[in-house]
């Protein structure tokens, strides 16, 4: 099998990442003056009980699905054998989560049409089947699909959510787009597999190691929601929860342009461990965990530093307190990506996902106790600052756990230059952010500043990584204009 282009297919998985957090950004204002607050808070509550029965009904199966498919990229009949025992399990598992999903809606009243109609989102689940393309690296067929349904979303959401009573509408056909798009992809696999046999039929054997990966699913699905009960507990708050989830959204939104790296890498280490070509796994590590540094610390003082702008332009009136935690939660953006690389990338496609799993739990542990010591005293600042800690400890003993295998001290080296040029960024973007008022136009005027400054510095420190790409670009540029 040719190799594919990783930049290509981080380019697709950004787009990916990026279409997620867009779509709603661009139908929000429509869905909230045609429901109200109440419909939206209707379809809020009953999508979130229904996000826990399609965990539940997709086990471990993607990662565990997406790793395997890895492992067979040349070899047809190993993941037309895998493809067939993940898939019957994922419909044996959607189907008994099916069932106790409608037991669920036969005993809770309240909604109940709501609740029925997102049956199909449970579905869905038995009919995705993106983690085998993302296994063969085939990230552009994924995104032209989601590309295509997206727009279909949008185009639903602006033509048929009119009023209050098309809520029941408005949930129905979320969930049936959903389906359609996971179904679209099946025709995909004509030639790439084979049809199933009676071996493939016994998928009892892969149960054990698809559990372990569902267990940290679980884990990290407790994790995220651990902040916001625990404010909401200890500051008896609506307004601190207010203010830590819109910081929340901004700072995921950023992460995303380093994790989406890790969706295209875990196929390909995957791939090369199989293979035991392990000296190609660690230069990928090394390259991924530059490639973290790079992008992610600009990222992450670049949003430190246009914070006290873009709050007031963005949020308006009443957010004043979501800056000191967005200046806080940015940093999670580094923690995350870091242990995105070793957890996500490395540990999981080498078949250690007990150590992820552990990892993982002990973040969670370390949350949970700071959080109730500086939620106390420090409200929803203090969640920040606790996440950003637990989401480091995460780093740091992945890291101790890899450490006869790559070098940690190594990998810590490598950022010197990006911490360096990103701290004379920041440096730059406060002196000039404190002359100006919040604005659209100031804001892209602190972004161009602090990039220019950023690249410059890497250039005068003659950071490698840098140098290619301002040489690569300015080689393209240069054969269009002879063109």
């Amino acid at each position: 099998m040719a190799e594919k282009s990783i930049k290509k297919n981080y380019i697709y998985s950004v787009i990916y990442q990026l279409l997620t957090i867009i779509t709603p950004l661009i139908t929000a204002p429509h869905v909230s003056r045609k429901l109200g607050a109440d419909g939206i808070g209707i379809y809020s509550f009953t999508a979130s009980v229904v996000a826990y029965f399609t965990m539940v009904a997709a086990l471990g199966t993607a990662r565990y699905g997406q790793r395997e498919i890895s492992y067979s990229q040349n070899d047809i009949e190993r993941r037309s054998s895998y493809f067939w025992k993940i898939e019957i399990l994922s419909c044996i598992s959607t189907f008994i989560c099916a069932i106790a999903y409608i037991i669920y809606i036969l005993f809770n009243k309240a909604n109940s049409d709501i609740y029925f109609v997102q049956i199909f989102s449970v579905i869905a689940v038995a009919a995705d089947i993106s983690w085998f393309f993302q296994g063969m690296e085939e990230f552009g067929r994924i995104i032209r699909r989601n590309v295509f349904f997206r727009f279909i979303n949008i185009i639903f959401v602006f033509g048929a959510v009119k009023s209050k009573e098309d809520l029941i509408f408005y949930v129905a056909g979320l969930s049936t787009i959903t389906l359609i798009s996971n179904l679209s992809l099946w025709p995909s696999l004509y030639g790439v597999i084979k049809k199933p046999t009676r071996d493939n039929l016994k998928f009892l054997d892969i149960l054990p190691e698809v559990f372990t990966l569902f267990i940290p699913s679980v884990a990290i699905s407790i994790y995220t929601v651990l902040d916001k009960i625990m404010i909401g507990i200890i500051t008896d708050s609506a307004f601190e929860n207010g203010y830590y989830e819109q910081s929340l959204k901004i700072s995921r939104m950023i992460m995303a342009i380093v994790t989406s790296l890790g969706v295209v890498m875990v196929p390909r280490i995957g791939h090369y461990f199989f293979e035991d070509k392990i000296d190609e796994v660690k230069q990928y590590m090394y390259k991924s965990y530059r490639f973290v540094w790079f992008a992610g610390i600009p990222l992450c003082f670049g949003l430190c530093g246009i914070a006290s702008n873009f709050v007031p332009w963005f949020f308006g009136n009443g957010f004043d307190k979501v800056v000191p935690i967005l200046q806080v939660s940015s940093f999670l953006i580094l923690a995350v990506g870091i242990n995105n690389v070793t957890g996500t990338q490395y540990l999981i496609p080498t078949k250690r996902q007990n150590l992820f799993t552990l990892t993982v739990v002990t973040g969670a542990a370390v949350n949970f106790v700071l959080n109730y010591f500086l939620i106390k005293r420090f409200q929803s600042v203090g969640a920040a600052v606790a996440s950003v800690a637990a989401e480091s400890v995460i780093a740091v003993y992945q890291l101790f756990i890899v450490r006869k295998e790559l070098d940690g001290v190594e990998i810590l080296k490598s950022s010197a230059k990006y911490l360096l040029s990103g701290l004379v960024m920041l440096v730059g973007i406060l002196c000039v952010g404190n002359t100006l008022t919040p604005s659209l136009g100031h804001l892209i005027m602190l972004i161009i500043i602090g990039g220019i400054l950023y690249i410059i510095m890497l250039l005068l420190l003659k950071d490698s990584f840098a140098v290619s790409q301002v040489t690569n670009g300015l080689l393209i540029l240069k054969k269009k204009k002879i063109r």
